[in-house]
């Protein structure tokens, strides 16, 4: 017989470990999550700086690929996803940040009840233990810990200097106040130094609890109904088809790729490209897959001529003992991440809001262990990451078969704005403006990328062309609102099936204008809450 739970949370990610962990600790209600990664048991998940290795490695990385793309020279980009328990919070950057007070001020514009700045204040004041203290802006007893990047050794201040010397503002909190200009970087680390992943920071904590259930390596390959509601769903596992019942709720938790993915697979898309898979249709909902957002980014980067860059860090016997230094103390230039600051800026006086977030790194991005007196050392580089915040282009997920196993279709459609042109040749401006200032100018010999020769619109739009990635911050996919064609309400229930949910990025009307781990977990945080309050069950 079916095994019989009153939550199944689908995808144990960013969402997923909160909503296992909240939904649970009442001891109430038996839960059920389901991942189809593994384990995140790796040293170089737990190290911080062990993402620089970790990344890419298909043991923790899903290796989707974008659709090729004539407007990116037809190049397909690489999408990281995260393929353990944790998701992609046990493999990204472990940048701390919400993204501005308007971001969610506008959600709630678009009719996202419940979704405004002072809305969601409390639940990302709810979810964290801040370096600063319990404030308003800040909790001080959450699950996640976040700590500043030790910056001293990378080169924080002479970045701080020319960024003033370039005329914008400094500020000491994305989080607070002012939520444009300079500050040093906030990471999503714990005090003994090791990454505070959602996996270690809600589901851990809570796997000790008997009414908690927990499978990996299992992929869910569609939901199943009782007439109009979520009764459970299907499992591959082990070469087994196995099926769980749910009492009360369905919740989705697979991120902006898979939640929509796992939705079309059970018959709740776009009525006339599920009919050519033979899917039957459950509900006829084109929003599904559609509105998908990322946030598009370049690298530039200069030749050091005068300074020591995070290179030095990688020589193999330093390396080696920075490592050990870690596992025994955790402390040291491998306890924490490698930004040096951020620059939140707007490209335009008129804005609302920074549309462009500069990441300082102190390192080439092609930066690997070496040995002295083995080949030529590599030359010290300044890399910066010029991020685009709110991209007018949007792209889809669709399905390639009625299959579980294959992978979705993935079309990112940027740059199919002028704008997304516009504003990210404003942030190589803005890089070249700070560059050119003290002390940066007295430590650089020249601009190696997109370089000096590139100066006019068409030669700048041909280098973002040729040269623009993605962050892992999809989202988007299931747009939440009150209006018809939006995949959930404002409650997170998917519009015409009863006990079904999504909580996720793909719920977010619009990418906040930050990198979204830090948002996602308020979201499930909150998602938490409404499903315990349907429930009748309480906060």
């Amino acid at each position: 017989m079916a095994e019989e739970f009153d939550y199944i949370v689908v995808g144990a990610g960013s969402a997923g470990c909160v909503l296992a962990n909240r939904l649970s600790e009442s001891g109430k209600d038996r839960v059920l999550l389901v991942e189809a990664g593994g384990k995140d048991d790796s040293w170089l998940l737990r190290m911080p700086l062990g993402f620089m290795m970790a990344a890419g490695n298909p043991e923790f990385d899903w290796k989707y690929q974008s659709e090729p793309d004539a407007k990116l020279a037809g190049r397909s980009l690489p999408v990281p996803r995260g393929r353990v328990l944790g998701g992609s919070s046990s493999v990204n950057g472990m940048i701390y940040m919400r993204g501005h007070s308007r971001d969610y001020d506008i959600w709630r514009q678009k009719g996202c009840i419940g979704w405004s700045y002072d809305d969601v204040l409390p639940y990302f004041r709810k979810m964290e233990t801040s370096w600063r203290g319990e404030g308003p802006y800040h909790g001080g007893t959450g699950p996640m810990s976040v700590s500043p990047v030790a910056d001293e050794h990378l080169q924080a201040s002479a970045i701080r200097d020319a960024v003033k010397a370039a005329g914008y503002p400094l500020t000491d909190d994305f989080s607070g106040e002012r939520q444009e200009g300079f500050s040093r970087c906030e990471v999503t680390v714990s005090p003994r130094g090791h990454r505070a992943s959602t996996s270690a920071a809600y589901l851990k904590p809570a796997l000790s609890r008997p009414n908690l259930t927990v499978i990996d390596r299992s992929l869910a390959s569609r939901i199943l109904f009782e007439d109009d509601r979520a009764s459970g769903i299907e499992v591959h596992r082990d070469g087994q088809c196995l099926t769980y019942l749910a009492r009360k709720e369905v919740i989705l938790s697979g991120g902006a790729y898979n939640s929509p993915q796992l939705l079309m697979l059970s018959g709740i898309g776009p009525a006339a490209d599920l009919a050519e898979l033979d899917i039957p249709v459950r509900v006829d909902r084109p929003a599904v897959g559609q509105n998908l957002s990322e946030h598009p980014l370049v690298y530039m980067s200069y030749a050091a001529s005068d300074a020591d860059t995070f290179l030095s860090a990688l020589r193999i016997d330093r390396a080696g003992l920075s490592v050990l230094r870690w596992l025994l103390f955790g402390k040291g230039p491998f306890a924490s991440q490698i930004t040096s600051g951020i620059l939140m800026l707007k490209t335009r006086p008129e804005l609302d809001r920074p549309d462009i977030q500069l990441v300082f790194l102190p390192v080439r991005l092609d930066a690997k262990l070496w040995v002295p007196g083995l080949g030529k050392r590599l030359d010290d580089v300044f890399s910066i990451m010029v991020m685009q915040l709110h991209p007018e282009s949007r792209g889809t997920v669709s399905l390639r078969s009625a299959d579980p196993e294959e992978r979705p279709r993935i079309d990112l459609n940027l740059l199919d704005s002028e704008q997304d042109f516009a504003d990210i040749r404003g942030g190589i401006a803005a890089v070249r403006k700070i560059f050119a200032q003290p002390p940066l100018a007295e430590m650089i010999s020249k601009e190696r990328s997109p370089g000096a020769e590139a100066q006019d619109d068409e030669a700048l739009d041909e280098f973002i062309r040729q040269n623009l990635k993605i962050t892992q911050h999809p989202a988007g996919t299931c747009r939440m609102g009150e209006d018809a064609e939006a995949v959930v309400d404002s409650r997170l229930r998917v519009r015409g099936i009863k006990q079904l949910r999504v909580a996720d990025a793909s719920v977010m009307p619009d990418i906040p204008g930050a990198n979204i781990n830090a948002a996602v977990i308020m979201l499930a945080e909150k998602a938490a809450d409404m499903i315990r309050e349907d429930a009748q069950v309480g906060p």
